[in-house]
């Protein structure tokens, strides 16, 4: 059986933030599968609700045996492990772990949109995704990452960290 290939978006604003996208990239490649790809760390601007600390984001290409339901159900279970607290939309958190994408699959569920529906919204997202996968196709738009990010009308600043840590590695 081939791998899938799916795109997690991580971020946070609470905490150590460094520290809290590393434990989500561990436990991600322990529980879902092989971090193939990861890219540099990004300051970001909140996105929805500006009066909160600016988050640290960062993308993830990752080969799974897992299905997109089961990616779901242990993202969910890394960020509660990691302190996320869900509350209101859009509140600061400690962790935020979204999946972008799950190869080239088209869903919407009570509890899972794929690809992320916002997406093509956000430049906190589209920057990270960029770097690691400027070609991938957006399944319903079938434009490339790069080709959305061209078209966003985003303007929140979206900021390579100068990381000397190994945070940006698979």
């Amino acid at each position: 059986m081939s791998k899938h290939k799916t795109h997690l978006l991580l971020g946070g604003n609470l905490g150590d933030r460094h520290d809290n996208l590393a434990k989500a990239k561990r436990l991600i490649g322990q529980r879902i599968g092989t971090v193939v790809k990861a890219s540099s760390l990004y300051e970001t601007q909140p996105w929805g609700k500006p009066d909160q600390p600016d988050f640290l984001n960062q993308a993830v290409e990752v080969a799974t045996d897992l299905t997109a339901d089961a990616v779901l159900r242990s993202v969910l279970a890394i960020e509660q492990e990691l302190g996320r607290q869900r509350e209101d939309k859009w509140n600061a958190r400690t962790i935020d772990i979204d999946i972008l994408f799950y190869d080239a699959k088209i869903l919407k569920t009570k509890d899972l949109t794929l690809p992320h529906p916002h997406l093509h919204e956000r430049n906190f997202a589209l920057v990270p995704m960029l770097e690691i996968a400027p070609n991938k196709q957006h399944p319903i738009f079938k434009k490339t990452i790069e080709e959305l990010y061209e078209a966003s009308e985003d303007d929140l600043d979206v900021v390579m960290l100068d990381d000397e840590t190994d945070a940006n590695r698979p």
